[in-house]
């Protein structure tokens, strides 16, 4: 038998990744080729890398890059993460199955070829790092940039050995759907709440968070706060998105609830005040029942909002369902 609790608040604050949506397997495949590209362990980066912004991770994991490079240098990755996603559909076996996401979304400056079907199940593993390994040899210019293609095109030998490696990359890329998807219960829970109710606040760059938004029918709403946002201090777990987030919808982040469903994403809705619901879709609950989140649901079908009320009034009823 089941019980319910329910409560109100003024507004919601999403986070993005793992509670709208699903692309988990794209970034996991980014962030393995940044790690192969560096000489460390995929695993490593990949998990020390969740729910964290790019500026910060890249800061971490590539310190040579300048404060003047590093706006350019976030927007390549996250286009490669869009690239990932994308490559199955657009230009690999799900080019050949009419997938609605291969048929108007292409990824700036990115043009891979394709190769043989492979699984989603799959690409949540590290099946891209055996490709990748192999490609060592070589030095491969950082997310595809002009300036260091140009660098390896020196010579005729140079270019080949880059031509060669980029064209593997970009087969296993196209071999594996890693394509973005809507999370259970995302779209009724946001279709319940009224237009200048709900933000999203994420650790994801613009590039990166309205690419996946729209590619699964999510209209990015006038409050989407990013992480490369410059009145941000900070990015999560400190409370700064959710904050920055809360005051331009007009509602103190005490009165908010927020979704989230990363450590760090979850501390950072605590620490800003606001009531924290964590959705168990990109973590296990034993990682994140000790973050301070005052409900756990395995997704957002256990949650129902109620709006009550009318105009400046108007309060959000929700209801957690615990099975």
């Amino acid at each position: 038998m089941s019980s319910a609790k329910t409560f109100v608040v003024d507004a919601v604050l999403f986070d993005m990744d793992g509670t709208l949506t699903d692309s988990i397997a794209a970034v996991e495949a980014a962030w393995g080729k940044v790690a192969t590209d560096i000489g460390q362990d995929p695993a490593y980066v990949i998990a020390a890398t969740h729910g964290k912004r790019a500026v910060d991770n890249l800061s971490q994991f590539k310190p040579h890059i300048k404060a003047h490079e590093m706006d350019d240098e976030v927007q390549a990755f996250e286009e490669s993460i869009l690239f990932f996603a994308d490559a199955y559909n657009m230009h690999g076996p799900g080019s050949l199955q009419n997938s609605p996401l291969s048929s108007a979304i292409a990824t700036p400056s990115l043009t891979p070829t394709s190769t043989a079907p492979s699984s989603r199940a799959a690409s949540r593993t590290s099946s891209f790092v055996g490709t990748l390994s192999q490609l060592t040899q070589y030095r491969r210019p950082s997310f595809l940039h002009r300036e260091e293609a140009h660098e390896w095109t020196a010579t005729d030998c140079e270019a080949k050995a880059t031509k060669d490696q980029l064209a593997a990359w970009q087969i296993e890329a196209a071999a594996v759907d890693r394509s973005v998807q809507i999370l259970p219960g995302v779209k009724k829970m946001m279709d319940s709440i009224p237009k200048g109710r709900y933000a999203v606040a994420t650790s994801g760059a613009k590039t990166y968070a309205y690419g996946c938004m729209t590619r699964v029918g999510i209209t990015p709403p006038e409050v989407t706060i990013t992480a490369d946002d410059k009145r941000l201090k900070a990015g999560k777990p400190a409370p700064d998105p959710f904050l920055l987030a809360a005051k331009c919808l007009g509602f103190d982040a005490k009165k908010c609830l927020v979704f989230e469903d990363s450590p760090s994403g979850i501390r950072a809705g605590v620490a800003s005040g606001a009531t924290v619901v964590a959705v168990c879709t990109s973590h296990e609950r034993s990682k994140i029942e000790n973050c301070g989140a005052h409900y756990i649901v395995e997704n957002m079908e256990q949650v129902v909002c109620e709006p009550v009320g009318d105009g400046a009034e108007m309060q959000l009823k929700f209801t957690i369902l615990e099975q």
